[in-house]
Parts: structure tokens; sequence; C-alpha cells
């Protein structure tokens, strides 16, 4: 059984987590508009299908813990559409790259999480180390249809907007 701080810890954890899945189905939905090769649109509507569950995992979890969902979230669908739009009008080979170095950075994102998590919160210990598996998995499918690796000014200012989107979620 959780604490009533446990809870609200676990619950903006998930909020996060959240809010990271509604950029992730904006990124894909915008690469895939812009994506060159049929063969790469398609698999990212696929990996956006796919990740429509971790979106309602989370949601659901949220709604356990009688937590809510992030108040920013208008902004960072809109913000992440329009990266992923401009890194699919670059070139497939960089919007493949971005996947792979954004599901690299989540993959460490959601580790990170799992170590703050409630020891009691095994919920959502569970949807955190199923979502890491499958972020790996959508990282390499990325990598191994050709994504280049992004410079290293690129990776920085990855890092960096996640970390600002993680805060605003987790107190907004």
């Amino acid at each position: 059984m959780q604490g009533e701080g446990d809870a609200r810890t676990s619950a903006r954890l998930m909020r996060v987590n959240h809010a990271g899945e509604v950029a992730a189905q904006a990124l894909y939905q915008g690469q895939s508009l812009t994506a060159r090769d049929p063969k790469v649109a398609e698999a990212m509507r696929h990996s956006a299908a796919e990740e429509i569950d971790h979106l309602a995992w989370c949601e659901q979890r949220i709604r356990e813990l009688d937590g809510r969902t992030s108040l920013l979230n208008p902004f960072w669908y809109a913000g992440s559409f329009a990266i992923g739009a401009l890194a699919g009008a670059i070139g497939d080979k960089t919007s493949l790259g971005f996947i792979a170095e954004t599901e690299k950075q989540v993959e460490t994102h959601l580790r990170g999480h799992l170590d703050r998590l409630p020891a009691s919160d095994a919920r959502s210990r569970a949807i955190l180390n199923q979502m890491t598996h499958d972020e790996a998995a959508h990282g390499a499918k990325a990598t191994s249809m050709g994504g280049d690796e992004l410079p290293l000014s690129l990776r920085s200012a990855m890092r960096l907007a996640s970390r600002v989107m993680t805060f605003g979620s987790y107190w907004l």
C-alpha cells in the first residue's frame, strides 16, 4: 500500500511519462507526414500506434493514483509535431536518427523514473519496465532502417528540451 506522499510522487512521475507519450504521438505523426519513403512513413505510423498503449497505460495509472495529466500537453503536442515534421522534411535518414536518439534518451529517462518510484509502487514499475523495453525496440528499428547518428549539438539540445518538458509536466 502506498502512502499519500508516495502516491503523489508516483502520479507526478506518471504524468511526466504521459506527457512524453503525447509528445511521441506528435513526433511520429509529424515525421510520417513529411517522410519521403513510404516505408519510413508506414514505420512511423506503426510506431505511433504502438505508443498508444503507453499513452493509455500512463493515463489509467494516473487516474488510479488520483492524479491528473499535464496542463501543458497541448504545447508538448504542438511543439513535438512541428519538430517531427521538420525532422522528416530534412530527410528520412535524419528523421530515423532522430527517433533512435529520442528513444535512447527516453530509455535513460524511464530508468531514472524507475529509480525514483516508491518501492511500494509495483504497478507503475511494471508499466515503465514494459515501456523501456518497447522504446528500445523502436530505437533499434529506426537504426536498422538507416537512421543517421545525430550531431552532439542536436543530441544536447534534445536533452535540454526533455528536461524542460519533464520539469514542466511534473509540476503542471
